[in-house]
């Protein structure tokens, strides 16, 4: 089986790092699914949700990261996503999540809000 060897790093630290069949990502043309044997691209990532479909030692599986800003690249069955922050849904706090969006949604933060929401939907979706 084909596979892609992928990368989740954020400003301040590798965040995944293994194998995988599929990763979905936003974009700043939409989202898109990287497959093994996929054309070279270099895109900015929008904030959103990454999900990595994992194959190799451990068995097939799913990663689910909530990523905010950065940039994807992918060549020779290597993608790289470079993010600005990024956080496993399991290491999300949604307690905290759901607080900082009440919080951005009085303040009318569109942006605070935006992250906040991501976060929750990268909780969700890794469930």
């Amino acid at each position: 089986m084909a596979e892609l060897h992928v990368e989740l790093v954020a400003a301040d630290r590798r965040v995944w790092s293994g194998k995988a069949g599929l990763v979905v990502a936003r974009t700043s043309s939409g989202d898109i699914g990287v497959m093994p044997g996929h054309q070279p691209l270099l895109g900015v990532l929008e904030t959103g949700s990454v999900t990595i479909r994992t194959t190799g030692e451990s068995g097939e599986g799913t990663v689910v990261a909530a990523v905010h800003g950065g940039f994807i690249s992918f060549s020779d069955d290597k993608l790289s996503l470079l993010a600005e922050i990024a956080e496993l849904a399991d290491e999300i706090d949604v307690e905290r999540a759901e607080r900082a969006l009440e919080r951005a949604k009085a303040e009318a933060d569109d942006s605070a809000e935006r992250r906040a929401a991501v976060r929750l939907r990268a909780v969700a979706g890794a469930h």
